[in-house]
């Protein structure tokens, strides 16, 4: 059995309990891409009145952004955009964004985090919305950026005749993604552990 920490308030912790909890920090965070995949395989079969299934809208998004030549962020991005819909049923794009977040650039960032207000330009007025609500960021620097996305990849990304990539093709993106953090409060202290083990 692996050695546990012995607080029972945090504040009572020692360097000696931190370092039993670092390492399985360690393996968690390894292990990452897998949960992530693993969430995102929920949408399958998961359609919600849409022409295809959640999952395969997010295989046919990114699809169409790597055969556009997006980068390999940008890509995992477009995979991942819609995946806050098994937990997010009122704030999707903010579960993408989170999980995204220590691994991706502010414009990346940015449009997942906004991306449903942008789509909704597309049927905010069939549902009694305003269709203009991403209107309010016409001045934000990553505005184009984030309609561009819906325009080319999210908007079409909805045709069951249109191609449709394996999960495989993206895989290996999401674990090279996630392999290191660009940002996050804990970045220096998994790194001390990685380079001290």
């Amino acid at each position: 059995m692996n050695a546990r920490a012995t607080f029972t308030r945090m504040e009572a912790s020692t360097r000696e309990d931190w370092q039993a909890i670092v390492p399985e920090a360690m393996k968690m965070a390894a292990t990452l891409p897998d949960r992530v995949l693993a969430h995102l395989k929920l949408l399958d079969g998961d359609y919600g009145g849409f022409p295809i299934d959640r999952y395969s809208h997010c295989l046919q998004t990114a699809t169409l952004a790597l055969k556009d030549g997006r980068d390999e962020e940008y890509v995992v991005c477009a995979l991942l955009h819609d995946i806050g819909d098994t937990l997010g049923s009122y704030n999707h794009p903010d579960i993408a964004a989170a999980i995204l977040k220590p691994f991706v650039g502010e414009a990346n960032l940015w449009m997942v985090q906004n991306h449903g207000i942008f789509q909704g330009h597309n049927f905010f007025h069939h549902i009694g919305l305003n269709r203009n609500m991403r209107d309010m960021f016409k001045d934000h620097p990553h505005y184009e950026r984030t309609a561009e996305f819906i325009a080319l990849y999210d908007n079409p990304a909805f045709d069951p005749a249109a191609e449709i990539l394996p999960i495989e093709t993206f895989e290996p993106m999401v674990r090279r993604l996630m392999a290191s953090p660009k940002q996050s409060v804990y970045k220096a202290a998994m790194e001390g552990a990685r380079t001290a083990g």
